[in-house]
């Protein structure tokens, strides 16, 4: 993960980074399967611009050491074969769940930072 950096609004991206990596890399192999650097490409691509390599590299790890994610072995016509992941059943559970949370949770904040004197 990139350094800890404050952005211009006073919000410690690569924090809320940590929070949500889970949940945006099941998100992304939802659309379709993976290699690590395909999948922090798509990550970026996505606007996760800060994201960390090291940091993918071990929330994959975790996650299929959890049991959401699968793995298998691709050759690649670009060099060494390539480990590939994609979601178990148990992965596409908690990428509902995670989303439900999320959308609950970035309501709030919504709801807070737009009319803080009517929020729940």
């Amino acid at each position: 993960m990139a350094s800890d950096q404050i952005d211009e609004r006073g919000l410690d991206t690569a924090q809320l980074l940590r929070g949500v990596l889970d949940l945006a890399i099941v998100a992304v192999l939802a659309e379709r399967d993976g290699y690590g650097y395909d999948i922090v490409r798509r990550l970026r691509e996505a606007g996760l611009e800060d994201v960390g390599d090291a940091s993918v590299y071990g929330t994959l790890r975790r996650l299929y050491r959890g049991g959401a994610l699968s793995s298998y072995v691709q050759p690649s016509e670009e060099g060494p074969n390539r480990k590939y992941y994609g979601l178990t059943s148990a992965g596409r559970d908690q990428l509902e769940h995670a989303t439900k949370t999320w959308t609950q949770f970035a309501d709030t904040i919504d709801g807070l930072v737009r009319n803080p004197r009517t929020a729940r």
